[in-house]
């Protein structure tokens, strides 16, 4: 760094001209209404370098936000990933130490059937006598038309409903699989 060169001056500048490297004249006017400056090729190819880099950043700053986007999405899909599997881990956690209500889980598959005539709910062997003692204890309302029937290929706190209409599954991997279809569509 070039030593610092300073100047007192008994009286204020009233113009001032700045010589280049070669020694040409830019003049100035400080007093102030005009300013004329001749671009010399060196002061081209600066301007014509800065652009360059104007240009090199924009392409820089589009790349890196196509990359963060590609990342966001990546992490996202894998947020959503790891959200499911807490969930499973949860959910099993709790049917393992039978902390669930067969009656309602069965209760909410019905919400969903077409018609409430002639069905058939198919549950855990285990679930089934807990189904079975909770809607005693309820006065069984509403359940005249239902036949509740153990089927061994249930999982426990899970129900699958027959009707006439078709069949409706109350199944927990495929109640995960639609929480992990909604976290993934979430912006």
């Amino acid at each position: 760094m070039p030593p610092t060169f300073v100047v007192n001056l008994s009286k204020p500048v009233k113009s001032a001209r700045i010589l280049d490297c070669r020694g040409d004249v830019k003049s100035s006017s400080y007093g102030g209404i005009t300013e004329q400056t001749e671009l010399s090729e060196d002061s081209q190819t600066q301007k014509r370098l800065y652009h360059e880099v104007c240009r090199t950043l924009q392409d820089l700053v589009a790349k890196l936000a196509k990359f963060y986007d590609e990342i966001f999405t990546e992490q996202k899909d894998q947020i959503a990933k790891l959200s499911v599997e807490i969930a499973r881990k949860i959910l099993m956690r709790k049917v393992e130490d039978g902390d669930y209500e067969i009656e309602s889980i069965v209760k909410e598959t019905l919400k969903s059937a077409p018609t409430h005539q002639d069905l058939v709910v198919h549950l855990n062997p285990q679930d089934l006598a807990a189904c079975q003692k909770a809607w005693k204890d309820d006065g069984g309302e509403g359940l005249a038309d239902i036949k509740l029937v153990a089927d061994h290929n249930i999982g426990r706190a899970e129900c699958v409903l027959e009707s006439s209409k078709g069949i409706i599954e109350s199944l927990i991997d495929k109640h995960l699989e639609q929480i992990g279809k909604a976290l993934k569509k979430t912006e």
